[in-house]
Formats: C-alpha cells, sequence, structure tokens
C-alpha cells in the first residue's frame, strides 16, 4: 500500500463509516425493538405469539416491494437526499407504534390489524436503505476493502442489541403521560432516526469527486482506482439493469440471502422470548438477549478481514452458514439456559458474519446502476424471509408450546444457504487490485 492510498483510505474511512454505522444503528434498532416492546406490547394489544410473528414479518414484504425502485432512486438523486428522506419517514412512523390504541379508537380498527399496517408502512419506508448503503461504499472503496468496510458498517446490528437492548429494557419501565412503558419505548427510539435523517442532509458526499474534504491527489489516485476496477468488470461482463435482476449468480445470491434472513430474523426476534422461558424477568430477558451479539461484533470482525485477505468469498459464506445452522439448532435442544446462552452465542458469530462475507460477492461482477438495482433485487428477495423466519417461530411456538420446531426450521434455512453457495463462481481475479493505478480522466 503507498502513502497516497494509505491516506486516501484513512480519510475515506473515517469520514464516512462512523457515520453511517449510526445510521445503521437507530435503523436497525427501529426494525428490532418490536422483539422487546413485545413484553409488554403483547398482553396489551391481545396479540398472541402467531399474530406477533406474522406482523414482524410484514415489515419485510413491503421492504421488498419497494427495494429496487428506492435503489434506483437513490442512484439517480444522491445518497444524500435519499438517505435523509429514508430516515425521517422510517423514525415517524416508528413512534406511531407508541399510538397504537389511540389509532385503532380513531379508526375503528383493531388492534392487530392497526399493528400489522404500521409493520408494513414501517417496511415501506425502510426500503432501500440497506442496499442503498452497500452500493453507496461499493463507490467509495475499492474491492479488497470492501468485506472490512461493510463489516465495520454491519456493527450497527449487533451494537444495536447490545446497547438497545438494555436501554430497551430500561425504557420498558418508564410511565407517563397515559402512556406504557413499551409506547414510551418506541417513542425515545424513533427520535434520533428523525434528527440524524436531516443531519445526513449536510453530511454526507455523494461521489468522490465532490470530496471537498480530500486532497486533489487523493481525490485521483480514488477515482483512478475505481475507474480501473470498473473497467476489470465491464470488460469481463457488461451488465444492463434488466440482466443484473435476472442473472442466474444473482439469483443465486438472492437464495442465498434469503436463507440467511430466515435464521437471523426468525432467532433475533424472538431471543426475548427464548430467554423467557427459562423463568426470567422481562428486563432480565432483554440483557441477556444482547449477550449473543458481543460474540457476533467479534466474529464479524475477524471472518470479515480474513475474507478480505484470502478473497475466498464463497468458503467465507459456506462456513459462516454452517456455524449459524449448528449453532440455532443446537439452541432448540438446550436444557438450561447457560446451555441456550453458549449455542445463540455461537450462532450469533455466524449471523453477524455472513452479510460482509457475502455482500462482495454480487458486488464482485456488477457495477453502476445494474449495482444499485441488483444488489436492491437481492436485499428484496432475500428480506422476503424476514416475514418467513419470524411466522414460522411464532406459528409453531404457538402450536408446539416450545420453540424446538421453530429453530429447527430457520437452523435448516441456514443449511441450504451454505450449500446453495457452491453454485456461484470463485470471483477472486475480480477484485485483485490492478498492478498501476492510472489517474482518472
Amino acid at each position: 500500500m503507498d502513502e497516497v492510498e494509505k491516506r486516501t483510505i484513512g480519510k475515506v474511512m473515517w469520514r464516512l463509516v462512523p457515520f453511517l454505522v449510526l445510521c445503521y444503528f437507530v435503523a436497525y434498532l427501529d426494525r428490532i425493538n418490536v422483539g422487546v416492546a413485545k413484553l409488554q406490547m403483547n398482553s396489551a394489544l391481545g396479540l398472541d405469539n402467531d399474530m406477533f410473528g406474522f406482523g414482524a414479518g410484514l415489515f419485510f414484504v413491503a421492504y421488498a416491494l419497494l427495494e429496487v425502485p428506492s435503489n434506483i432512486a437513490l442512484n439517480k438523486f444522491g445518497a444524500r437526499m435519499w438517505i435523509a428522506r429514508i430516515m425521517v419517514t422510517w423514525g415517524i412512523i416508528s413512534g406511531a407504534f407508541a399510538f397504537i390504541p389511540q389509532i385503532s379508537a380513531a379508526t375503528g380498527i383493531s388492534h392487530e390489524y392497526t399493528f400489522y399496517l404500521l409493520r408494513f408502512l414501517l417496511g415501506l419506508a425502510e426500503a432501500g436503505f440497506f442496499p442503498g448503503v452497500i452500493f453507496f461504499l461499493s463507490l467509495w472503496f475499492p474491492a479488497v476493502y470492501r468485506a472490512r468496510v461493510i463489516s465495520l458498517f454491519m456493527l450497527a446490528i449487533p451494537f444495536s442489541s447490545i446497547i438497545g437492548n438494555p436501554l430497551s429494557s430500561v425504557f420498558l419501565n418508564i410511565t407517563g403521560a397515559g402512556l406504557a412503558g413499551w409506547q414510551w419505548l418506541y417513542i425515545l427510539e424513533a427520535l434520533p432516526s428523525i434528527v440524524i435523517g436531516v443531519i445526513v442532509l449536510f453530511y454526507l458526499t455523494d461521489h468522490p469527486g465532490h470530496a471537498h474534504w480530500l486532497q486533489d491527489d487523493e481525490k485521483d489516485w480514488l477515482k483512478g482506482r475505481l475507474a480501473q476496477e470498473r473497467q476489470v468488470k465491464e470488460k469481463a461482463e457488461h451488465f444492463s439493469i434488466l440482466k443484473a435482476m435476472v442473472d442466474p449468480r444473482i439469483l443465486v445470491c438472492a437464495a442465498i440471502y434469503f436463507c440467511l434472513n430466515a435464521a437471523s430474523y426468525g432467532t433475533s426476534f424472538f431471543l426475548p422470548s427464548i430467554f423467557k422461558t427459562f423463568g426470567v424477568t422481562d428486563s432480565q430477558a432483554a440483557l441477556l438477549s444482547a449477550v449473543p451479539f458481543l460474540f457476533g461484533a467479534v466474529g464479524m470482525m475477524l471472518i470479515g478481514r480474513s475474507s478480505d485477505r484470502t478473497l475466498k468469498r464463497r468458503e467465507h459464506v459456506v462456513a459462516v452458514m454452517a456455524i449459524t445452522a449448528l449453532g440455532v439448532a443446537a439452541t432448540g435442544f438446550a436444557s438450561s439456559i447457560f446451555v441456550a446462552m453458549a449455542c445463540l452465542c455461537f450462532a450469533q458469530i455466524g449471523i453477524s458474519a455472513m452479510p460482509p462475507v457475502f455482500w462482495p460477492l454480487p458486488a464482485s461482477i456488477l457495477t453502476g446502476a445494474s449495482a444499485a438495482a441488483g444488489i436492491a433485487a437481492i436485499n428484496s428477495v432475500g428480506n422476503l424471509s424476514g416475514l418467513v423466519g419470524p411466522w414460522a417461530m411464532g406459528y409453531l411456538q404457538k402450536n408446539t408450546g416450545s420453540f424446538t420446531s421453530g429453530l429447527l426450521v430457520v437452523a435448516i434455512f441456514a443449511a441450504i444457504g451454505g450449500v446453495t453457495t457452491l453454485f456461484f463462481p470463485n470471483t477472486a481475479k475480480l477484485e485483485q487490485a490492478p498492478a498501476r493505478v492510472q489517474p482518472a480522466e
């Protein structure tokens, strides 16, 4: 690594990644805080586990519908404007969950269907945020840095649980103004999304050419390196937007991501409830559910760096899917809270490490608008399993009285995802750094 490269990557890393981590932290917190709110909300609204699982999953149906249009809009209007729009709208809708009883009384819609409607609207609002950021990062970082950068970005997921779950447990105990703890939880965790969404407009930079915070030689190096990588990909194969969405390799990626999310969301939405089966209190369950994400954060960073160092993307995906499948399946047979915790910590290493080692796969063959559409299509299809996993967990728990069957089902999804990964070709040659970077024209 020469001096200009080191200086440029360091500046871009410190300028963009911490802020994007903060954005995704509040996004993911607003997405999954329903799992902690459930500890009080279900009884307050008359929901059972089946209803809750279906409602929690409806988010992903709406999310899938607008993924591709949203990412194409981001490519057209720029990340700064589009990400700000996404964050402000989802913050408003997330806060509206606190007023489900009032909305239900005013509209005549039952609590159950008001919950369904708001989860659907939350998915529509947030659609495009995650794939938009993945595409945005591909405009700023050369291929050999992407797994570790995505790992850093996705630290927001485990930290949203490490920090968010204990914080949510505190909010559950707040009362006042005629609102219960679960209602204050939604309000207090929605406000940061709106505030940070406004800040996005003034902080993000859409393209390296617009980065006033980079020196001229740094801009030239970065634009030249990214241009050369783009030329290598386009010389190997040119993708139109339509082709990017129907290419067999992209469909394989979508299937892999579907399987991952079935295991991830099927487990995470019910973590507090799984711990509650061992006789702990609501607050203890919320605190305990943060522990597996500590192990996930460490695994994400170490495995992401290994993926960048070796460029063996496919092999790393297979390994983390196997870890996920084994850990989740073993949890179903845990006889004590200590065994369950150990199994969930092991599983979370695979769940957390999967996205950083997975997303460089499609990014290795896609460029430009086709990358925006292809990444969004993968995320769109993949997130449909956000309905399947939680609903299966809730339905099977309701009908069997335990979480064992549901955990086995989502573990099977992870195993299928690992096998499916073997059908994706090796792309290491497309990701290797050029011998010499030419200045950008």
